[in-house]
């Protein structure tokens, strides 16, 4: 079984930057299609981007494309997600997950391990 622990979050201004990373352990991190979700108070969790194994593909959701870069460092079991011009509605608790057998979706119960995520809050 894998554990996910994240890290990076934190408080910053509207316009400003973070880096999230999560580090994998108990599994063979290399063949792991990795995704990054996150949820707002009172909103259902939503997809953010997501990673193939070799990363060769990624895969934003509308919202982040052009801000977010999701990225992975096998060597070091690690995936990022540098996020820029960050919004005051990027405000969320941010999870990495490791995706299911049908790879990389949108759809969080395809996603069947989770970490305990890392608050990021964007002020104005």
């Amino acid at each position: 079984q894998v554990q996910l622990v994240e890290s990076g979050g934190g408080l910053v201004q509207a316009g400003g930057s973070l880096r999230l990373s999560c580090v994998a352990s108990g599994r063979t991190f290399s063949r792991l299609n990795m995704g990054w979700f996150r949820q707002a108070p009172g909103k259902e969790r939503e997809f953010v981007s997501g990673i193939t194994w070799s990363g060769s593909s990624t895969y934003y959701a509308d919202s982040v494309k052009g801000r977010f870069t999701i990225s992975r460092d096998n060597a070091k079991d690690t995936v990022y997600l540098q996020m820029n011009s960050l919004k005051p509605e990027d405000t969320a608790v941010y999870y990495c997950a490791v995706a299911g057998w049908m790879g990389i979706t949108r759809v969080r119960s395809n996603y069947d391990i989770w970490g305990q995520g890392t608050q990021v809050t964007v002020s104005s």
